[in-house]
């Protein structure tokens, strides 16, 4: 077991986060257990900002301002260490820290988080496995899209946009009819919020898994490693189950950590959390992306470690300078479910949830849909209804008693009714 000396831990950490994140009160209260100081670097404009203790406000888009903000503030605050919740803040995150002299990833690594196609490029020039893959602006015809997959892809292939996360806009394509359509899909998508490019890559056929790390000086130590029981084939890439450990045969796993680390180390990450998607087939793990950020959403609530420590504490610690490799993650199994919007619409209301934490080995049932508002699901959706949590002996047991708790819950939205104006 690690020994900690919680005297030790220097005392601030800046924490970049936004107003409507799932994870901040998670970090503030691991940060309360070790006695350390977080600022909290705010994604919203300085000058709407109410005056808050511990609230440095941002603005995410603007990164040289927030840089600047923040250098300002380590001036008459010093800081031990800057963390990124998500992919948002990543980039400020690693420019900050490298302006103040603090351990950070590099600033391109950070970047490619937030573009796929930048890291496709990185992951093979770094010898990573990948796809073949095509950057397209939405400018382009569609004969010219449909020409260069056909002769540098093929089908089936996936679509998906160079800056949304959670699997948003991603979509398989069969042949050339379905690639059409999936292609003037995403097209309108990107132009409800300005985007312009997007990447067409080969579909690769097989399981999915997820890989929760943390990089020290390049190294990986694998924190946990996450099945995905649910097939993820399409034509939308909706993520449900996660359990961890994984079933998979140790030389499986062995391969996925390799090639993850192989993935890391392209981009340029060298320290701090490492969430990577990979698919496995009979040729090996294929990387589907590497972020330098931790598991997202409320799923961090799967894992603990030694002394009963939540992810955020470990992280904490980590960025605080002390050795988390150490760390192992509790011996029993766990699994989250993220409860998948199944339709379009308003949503009204919901049951079951007490009936579905009575089934054994369920730890909880977190609904944070809000109730009266549109919902819709992938993949033009950028949420879930909530998510159900699990532990037990066995991953089976596990991913068992998330099937049984979902078959509980019961939701009702209503199809919602345009309005027209009369002239």
């Amino acid at each position: 077991m690690l020994n900690v000396n919680q005297n030790n831990l220097p005392k601030r950490v800046l924490l970049l986060t936004t107003a409507h994140s799932y994870r901040g009160e998670a970090f503030l209260q691991a940060a309360k257990s070790l006695e350390i100081e977080v600022i909290q670097a705010v994604d919203m404009p300085p000058g709407l900002a109410q005056p808050a203790p511990k609230i440095l406000p941002v603005t995410f888009n603007q990164p040289d301002e927030a840089v600047a903000a923040i250098v300002d503030f380590a001036e008459t605050r010093p800081l031990t260490a800057i963390l990124s919740v998500d992919d948002s803040g990543a980039l400020i995150a690693a420019r900050a820290a490298q302006a103040l002299g603090l351990p950070h990833n590099a600033p391109a690594a950070a970047q490619a988080a937030r573009d796929k196609y930048i890291m496709r490029q990185m992951l093979a020039a770094g010898g990573a496995a990948v796809p073949l893959f095509h950057n397209f602006s939405v400018d382009e015809t569609m004969e010219r899209v449909t020409t260069i997959v056909r002769q540098e892809i093929g089908c089936p292939c996936v679509v998906k946009p160079r800056t949304l996360n959670g699997s948003r806009g991603v979509i398989r394509a069969d042949d050339e009819g379905e690639l059409v359509t999936a292609v003037a899909r995403l097209r309108q998508l990107l132009q409800s919020f300005g985007g312009e490019a997007y990447l067409v890559e080969q579909f690769i056929p097989g399981f999915e898994v997820a890989l929760e790390g943390v990089l020290a000086n390049g190294r990986l130590h694998v924190l946990a490693l996450f099945d995905k029981p649910d097939p993820l084939d399409g034509p939308y890439f909706e993520e449900t189950i996660y359990v961890t450990p994984s079933r998979l045969p140790a030389e499986i796993q062995q391969a996925i950590a390799e090639m993850a680390e192989r993935g890391a180390r392209a981009l340029g990450l060298q320290t701090g959390s490492v969430h990577a998607e990979l698919r496995v087939n009979g040729a090996g793990p294929w990387i589907v992306e590497v972020n330098g950020r931790s598991i997202g959403g409320l799923c961090s609530r799967t894992l603990r470690f030694e002394m009963n420590m939540s992810l955020e504490e470990l992280l904490l610690r980590q960025a605080c300078g002390l050795d988390v490799s150490g760390l192992q993650r509790e011996e029993k199994a766990s699994g989250v479910m993220m409860i998948p919007i199944p339709q379009t619409g308003i949503l009204r209301s919901y049951d079951g949830v007490e009936a579905a934490r009575q089934i054994p080995h369920i730890d909880d049932v977190v609904i944070t849909a809000p109730l009266n508002q549109h919902i819709r699901p992938l993949p033009e959706g950028e949420s879930y209804l909530g998510f159900i949590f699990a532990s037990g002996k066995t991953p089976d047991e596990v991913e068992t008693a998330l099937r049984q708790a979902h078959g509980r819950l019961h939701f009702q939205i209503d199809e919602e009714i345009p309005v027209f104006s009369v002239q």
